[in-house]
């Protein structure tokens, strides 16, 4: 008996989701957000930021978890950077942080695992690439 691909136990559901889970997420960010912005303007923002691109990368792109993480850390050690060290600015920050966004988000669109929003126009040939087991390179 062979054995059944992580791909074929999904289901194919490419383009925009959004679970119960994820609006949990966005209202106590948003919260979390506001709160913050009370304190320190800077640390609320950056919160905002965070959470918005959680939505961008998890609902509207799709994207695939290593490049999530790549994300993250790129942002953390920048966040780190304008919090201990005073070596940045937040806006420098968001900067490169929105520059990495649009490079990924660049690549992630072009990979044959592309299952984001505009999943049709932007990667005609998804279906076929999923029927066929693909690569597991789809984190959602």
């Amino acid at each position: 008996m062979g054995t059944i691909s992580p791909m074929a136990m999904q289901k194919f559901q490419p383009g925009f989701r959004l679970s119960s889970l994820d609006i949990v997420i966005l209202i106590v960010g948003g919260v979390a957000s506001a709160c913050a912005t009370t304190v320190d303007r800077g640390l609320g923002v950056a919160i905002a930021f965070v959470i918005l691109h959680f939505f961008l990368f998890c609902n509207v792109l799709r994207m695939s978890r290593p490049f999530e993480l790549l994300w993250a850390g790129l942002f953390a050690g920048l966040a780190g950077m304008v919090i201990t060290r005073n070596l940045l600015s937040w806006p420098v920050a968001y900067s490169i942080s929105t520059g990495a966004t649009v490079i990924l988000g660049l690549i992630e669109t072009h990979r044959p695992s592309y299952h984001g929003v505009g999943w049709r126009k932007l990667n005609p040939r998804l279906p076929e690439w999923w029927r066929s087991g693909g690569v597991r390179t789809a984190s959602r």
